[in-house]
């Protein structure tokens, strides 16, 4: 008999049993809320190897595509076959940390004497404790804060892995699916993720769930709009909008801001809270940016800055008080663990750190786990590497007609040449756009006063690696700084501040969109861009 794996761990095949039976003895946490009848559709898990072995899909799986099936309907069928699986919530490495600065503490939650009020409005009576959650619905990853809104302070942390990623890995993808005859299942299951989160901040910190007075949530305009429940095939036709800026142009609504109760979207928190959506700027830049910008004050200043959000969707915003301009460039996954044959995510194991050397290679891995895979960060100094000793070239060739460079070879990993093109053209994406962007603008590089990276993955790149790749603008180094989750800091403060909240949505109207596919000289940015060298600093 062959084994199971999951993480690492095995256990022996046994014909007819399930993955959830699996789970369960691997002490695997996976989502269920419907019995294990295959009602609900929480508990999706990755086959990574093995799927001949396990029994057919089932009905409850049609919406499935790939190699993703339900855990409570996939059992056991050939005991000879090995098998491995992986739960689509596995616990990132949580990034809490970003930049901050005084704002007015004005939620639209308040208590005046017994009573609860939201925006004036009594809707509850005082039961302990008023708290709010701030989400941030990114492509790859979801982040929240449970926060305190009487004394204006985060009680918790939480994120997990978004469990939409049977509907593709980037945003186009998912649209695509939901355009379909499974229409509505990526709400389903972000919604499910998101309650089994909440059931479990509710447990770890003893705050009840019914005490959850107001939920901001920020993501891209898909993220966002598919947690509402919107239609957004628009979004990914042109002209790429939301339903919600067409209302705007038309003048059926104000804001691209959106607003529901808990009950109408079936969030198991206090039913009447209110659940804000952030504001939309424009196309696919949607309202995480919105967020990004209220957390670094760039609406605020003389100063002309530029943010860089990076991830699936790379969106680039360049100005200050006066003007700020804006793009979305899509990237795609290959910095996140798609498309690159030992990619992965930020998970324990990830290769996150390279040292190329002429005389040899190191790396570290997060958690100090042994070696699975390299992760965005581990991408970005090995490809720096390569370059450093000559052994790769500006166009991304191995030297000596090499088919691939062995990065870990204790666990015979290597990069291939297909896996450089792949990260070439996902650069190049990020290299288009600020180098578009920048040009736009009509600045010169060295009058860009700072440049910052906000993102989980940015987090961890080394700033100088990034540069010589070509991976952000050429600036210098002490004008770069990282922002951390500058998302979930801005969600977190809409939630906090009814005047960071119209703040958001005042600038949100105000930001031009760029579409950089119009730009006439896309085609030849991008050819440069997939080169492996510095931004030039004259922008032609």
């Amino acid at each position: 008999m062959s084994p199971l794996y999951h993480d690492g761990r095995e256990l022996q095949l046994v014909r007819n049993r399930t993955i959830f039976d699996y789970a369960d003895d691997l002490k695997v946490r996976v989502p269920t809320s419907c019995g294990r009848n295959g009602d609900c559709h929480e508990c999706i898990v990755e086959i990574r190897r093995g799927m001949e072995a396990l029994s057919p899909l089932t009905g409850a799986e049609a919406f499935l595509r790939e190699n993703y099936r339900l855990a409570c309907q996939t059992s056991i069928v050939d005991v000879d076959a090995a098998v491995e699986f992986a739960v689509l919530r596995r616990q990132p490495r949580i990034l809490t940390e970003s930049v901050s600065h005084d704002y007015p503490i004005c939620p639209a939650v308040t208590r005046s004497g017994d009573s609860v009020y939201l925006d004036g409005r009594r809707i509850d009576s005082y039961r302990g404790g008023i708290f709010g959650l701030a989400v941030d619905v990114g492509t790859t990853t979801v982040a929240m804060n449970l926060v305190d809104l009487e004394r204006g302070e985060v009680v918790a942390t939480a994120s997990f892995e978004n469990p939409q990623r049977f509907g593709g890995s980037d945003v186009m993808h998912r649209i695509s699916y939901d355009g379909g005859p499974f229409a509505g299942e990526l709400q389903q299951v972000i919604l499910s993720s998101l309650n089994f989160e909440i059931g479990d901040l509710a447990r770890r910190t003893g705050v009840h769930r019914r005490l959850v007075y107001e939920v901001v949530a920020v993501g891209n305009s898909t993220m966002r709009d598919l947690f509402f429940g919107l239609d957004v095939q628009p979004i990914g036709e042109k002209p790429y909008r939301s339903t919600t800026e067409t209302d705007v142009e038309l003048g059926l609504r104000e804001t691209t801001a959106l607003g529901r109760r808990a009950g109408e979207l079936g969030i198991r928190v206090f039913p009447d809270a209110r659940i804000y959506g952030g504001p939309l700027i424009g196309s696919h830049v949607g309202a995480d940016v919105a967020a990004d910008l209220l957390t670094v004050g760039m609406g605020g200043s003389d100063d002309v800055a530029m943010l860089v959000d990076v991830g699936t969707n790379t969106e680039v915003v360049v100005g200050n008080r006066h003007r700020m301009i804006a793009a979305s460039c899509p990237a795609g996954p290959a910095f996140e663990g798609g498309q690159v044959s030992y990619g992965m995510p930020g998970y324990d194991g990830a290769i996150e750190s390279v040292d190329v050397r002429d005389d040899g290679i190191s790396y570290r891995t997060i958690g100090d786990a042994d070696a699975q895979g390299i992760c965005g960060s581990g991408l970005v100094d090995l490809l720096a590497g390569l370059r450093y000793t000559g052994t790769m070239s500006e166009l991304g060739v191995l030297s000596e007609g090499a088919g691939s460079f062995p990065f870990a070879p204790d666990k015979e990993m290597a990069i291939s040449r297909a896996d450089i093109s792949a990260l070439a053209q996902a650069k190049s994406a990020n290299f288009a756009g600020q180098y578009i962007l920048l040009r736009n603008y009509g600045v010169p590089l060295d009058k860009i006063d700072r440049l910052y990276l906000a993102g989980g993955f940015a987090n961890y790149l080394n700033v100088e690696h990034a540069v010589e790749i070509g991976f952000i603008a050429n600036l210098p180094l002490h004008k770069i700084a990282k922002v951390g989750n500058a998302s979930l800091e801005g969600a977190t403060m809409m939630l906090l501040s009814m005047d960071m909240r119209r703040t958001a949505e005042d600038m949100a109207r105000r930001i031009e969109h760029v579409e950089l596919e119009t730009t006439p000289d896309f085609f030849d940015i991008f050819v440069e861009g997939c080169m492996f060298k510095p931004m030039p600093r004259t922008l032609a």
